[in-house]
C-alpha cells in the first residue's frame, strides 16, 4: 500500500506548479505539428488524388443531404406519425449518414462534407487555397444536385462553428464527427 501512495505522490509532483494549467506542461510530445499548407499549390492541379478528393466531397455532400432530407420529407408528408421513422429516426438518419460518410471519405479527402468546415481548415492553414476552393465548389455542387438549395450547407456549418466557438474553450466539447 505504501508503494501506491508513493507513486501517486511522485506522479502529482512530476511537473512543477509554476506552469499554467492546460498549457504545454507535458514536454515529451509523441507527435510533431505538420507545417502550414502553402497558400497556392499549382502542383495539386495535376494530381489524381486532388480530383479524387473533390469527387469524394461531392458524393459525400450529395448522399448526406439526399438521404437525410428524404427522411425529413417522409416524416412531414405522412398522414400518420406512427407510419414513419419519427423524430428519432431523423436523428438516426443524420448520425448514421455522418458516421458512414466519415468512415468512407476520411482517408480520401479528410471528410469535410461542409463548406464551412473546409473554410475553417483553410483559415487554420491545414489546406491550400487551391484545395479549399475546389472542395467548396464540389460540396456546393453536391448540395445542388441533391435538390437542396445551393447555400443550405453554409448556415448549418455556421451553426456548428458557433457551437464550437462557444463550447470548446469552456468544456472542450466538439460537435464534429471526427
Amino acid at each position: 500500500m505504501e508503494n501506491k501512495e508513493e507513486d501517486v505522490r511522485l506522479g502529482a509532483n512530476k511537473y512543477s506548479e509554476r506552469q499554467a494549467i492546460g498549457t504545454a506542461a507535458q514536454s515529451d510530445k509523441d507527435y510533431t505539428e505538420p507545417p502550414p499548407a502553402p497558400l497556392f499549390e499549382a502542383g495539386e492541379l495535376t494530381s489524381w488524388s486532388f480530383y479524387r478528393a473533390g469527387i469524394a466531397e461531392f458524393m459525400a455532400t450529395f448522399l448526406f443531404l439526399y438521404i437525410t432530407i428524404l427522411t425529413v420529407m417522409g416524416v412531414s408528408k405522412s398522414k400518420s406519425k406512427c407510419s414513419t421513422v419519427g423524430i428519432q429516426g431523423i436523428a438516426w438518419a443524420f448520425v448514421g449518414m455522418i458516421f458512414a460518410l466519415v468512415y468512407c471519405t476520411a482517408g480520401i479527402s479528410g471528410e469535410h462534407i461542409n463548406p464551412t468546415v473546409t473554410f475553417g481548415l483553410f483559415l487554420a492553414r491545414k489546406l491550400s487555397l487551391t484545395r479549399a476552393v475546389f472542395y467548396m465548389v464540389m460540396q456546393c455542387l453536391g448540395a445542388r444536385d441533391s435538390h437542396v438549395p445551393l447555400l443550405v450547407p453554409l448556415p448549418i456549418g455556421f451553426a456548428v462553428f458557433l457551437v464550437h466557438l462557444a463550447t470548446i474553450p469552456i468544456t472542450g466539447f466538439s460537435a464534429a464527427a471526427s
